[in-house]
């Protein structure tokens, strides 16, 4: 396999994972009180969304990286 044709493949399963997930969770770890010897912590979790266009873009760019790729090699 080509180089071209490996980085297409990866770009439509990112871009198909993005499109399922539509964001990246994580979660937060804050202290919310200091009371001598004790401690109370809050966890939040958030998310960083990511466009369904991006995960678009990516597939659409992958499926034509894989194109070009089988295209040089019957060439």
């Amino acid at each position: 396999m080509k180089v071209v044709t490996i980085i297409g493949i990866l770009l439509v399963g990112i871009g198909v994972i993005s499109l399922i997930y539509q964001g990246i969770p994580f979660t937060t770890r804050e202290k919310i009180i200091k009371f001598g010897p004790i401690e109370a912590y809050a966890e939040e979790r958030k998310t960083i969304p990511v466009s369904p266009v991006l995960g678009v873009l990516a597939v659409a760019g992958g499926i034509l990286l894989i194109v070009v790729g089988v295209r040089k090699k019957q060439l």
